[in-house]
């Protein structure tokens, strides 16, 4: 039988009963230092004494012999790598130690370094509300950004939807704009107008249901006008589909039910626009360029981009990408993915990573190694996107488009094949913003954290005014 060393369990009954060694080993029968030696896990403990203990102490030798120390190891090595502590941490035996000797205080520390997490998650959640109900308050965006991410960004219904229909149309690229036409006004008596700018100041695609009208702007390129027709016909074919899906996501009304079901009108589309399979496929044998992926489909970059974050049909999934639209004071206007991270989170707002050098190379992919402080590593591609030209005060209207994935993934993409992906300098060192950002000496910060305190020396002037 395999040794059985119960030391931290042990000594938590005996405190738990306030009772000193010699008054257990007195009720168990045996010596004041036997009962030292066990709770010091110089000892084994024996069946019959693990008896004697289920029996005096009215507890389950099962919860006695269970060893948590793994997983509460596992959970303390994972938060004492958080940047917030500074310097050289414990070393392995002494977390053990810790575990060993002090059960209660490790699990009440774990405890409050995940009261300090959540906190952080909302504050890098709160909007523009102030005050602790800001703290509090989902905003619509939020609540989509989720419900998406919940999903891992892939609906499965919405998927199957378009391609039966892509089937029914049986078109190719070049097609889609008059097949989908077509279908609206076959199926559904609904006419397509093409409007002057002059006419359409304030919108980019009009649906009027009492006219069965759809207008669509002229500023709108091809790929953005097939793109509009589909979203349309999503929302007259499949609004039952689109009901239940928020239904089942406990989005039930105001703003982000409508804002949920414009975005799952906008995944119909582009699953119609680039079928699941063939997209995959492609996307696979061209190494994730997005400029081919984009002919090849008759899409925009954008539009590429934000299809590449749907790959995750089971048993056909490809790189399991995140995807982030900022403008040029650094607002994330959109953002989409299929994994938890921070960066994918929160990010967007930290001026090393290079999304925000893309408006200084417009049209330009630019491939980039980033680090986050806690250590997690990502390689992304970040270029910009114009948005529709209305008249002249509305050119250079531009975005920037971030695309990215765990480092493990990059030896997939063409973006990142000239790289030495073991190279560890080559990783630009980020963080979520500077407010919650812990790395020092950093020639970009514009913010002290808000939760801990960067040294500062009179004598010596650091790269920032706010360290030294």
């Amino acid at each position: 039988m395999a040794k059985t060393f119960v030391g931290p369990q042990l000594r938590q009954l005996r405190r738990d009963r306030q009772q000193t060694q010699a008054e257990m080993a007195r009720l168990l029968g045996v010596s004041a230092g036997y009962v030292n030696l066990l709770e010091n896990n110089q000892r084994s403990l024996s069946v019959r004494l693990l008896m004697a203990l289920s029996d005096t102490y009215q507890v389950d030798w099962r919860h006695l012999v269970r060893d948590e120390r793994s997983t509460l190891l596992s959970e303390l090595r994972t938060a004492i790598r958080d940047p917030m502590f500074s310097g050289g941490g414990p070393e392995l035996p002494e977390l053990r130690a810790a575990i060993d000797h002090a059960p209660r205080l490790v699990e009440q520390f774990l405890q409050l370094y995940g009261i300090h997490r959540t906190t952080l998650e909302r504050i890098m959640r709160q909007g523009t509300a102030g005050g602790p109900e800001g703290l509090l308050a989902s905003s619509a965006e939020a609540v989509i950004h989720d419900f998406f991410r919940n999903h891992s960004n892939y609906f499965h219904t919405l998927e199957i939807a378009a391609e039966n229909l892509r089937a029914d149309l049986s078109c190719d690229a070049d097609d889609n704009y008059a097949a989908l036409k077509a279908r609206l006004l076959g199926a559904h008596g609904i006419r397509v107008r093409r409007r002057a700018a002059e006419e359409m100041t304030q919108a980019l695609r009009v649906y009027e249901r009492d006219e069965r009208v759809v207008h669509l702007s002229e500023v709108l390129d091809h790929s953005n006008q097939v793109f509009q027709l589909a979203h349309v016909l999503c929302l007259v074919e499949l609004q039952g589909v689109l009901d239940e899906l928020t239904a089942e996501g406990g989005i039930a009304k105001g703003t982000s039910l409508a804002r949920c079901h414009v975005e799952l009108a906008n995944y119909f589309a582009a699953a119609f626009l680039m079928p699941y399979p063939q997209f995959l496929e492609t996307a696979e044998n061209t190494a994730y360029d997005i400029d081919r992926i984009g002919a090849r489909f008759g899409v925009s970059y954008e539009q590429a981009c934000q299809r590449l974050t749907t790959l995750q049909r089971p048993g056909a999934q490809g790189v399991p990408f995140f995807f982030l639209r900022v403008d040029k004071a650094g607002n994330v206007t959109k953002r989409f993915n299929s994994t938890s991270f921070h960066l994918a989170e929160y990010g967007g707002a930290c001026p090393v990573w290079n999304v925000h050098m893309a408006f200084r190379m417009p049209g330009v992919i630019l491939p980039q190694f980033v680090e986050l402080p806690d250590g997690d590593q990502f390689f992304t591609v970040s270029r910009t996107a114009d948005r529709p030209t209305m008249n002249f005060a509305t050119q250079d209207h531009r975005l920037s488009i971030a695309l990215g994935c765990e480092l493990q993934y990059a030896k997939k993409l063409r973006y990142a094949a000239a790289y030495n992906l073991e190279d560890r300098q080559m990783f630009s060192k980020i963080g979520i913003n500077c407010h919650l950002c812990p790395r020092q000496a950093c020639s970009q910060r514009a913010h002290q954290p808000v939760f801990m305190e960067l040294p500062l020396d009179t004598s010596r002037r650091g790269n920032t005014r706010y360290e030294s």
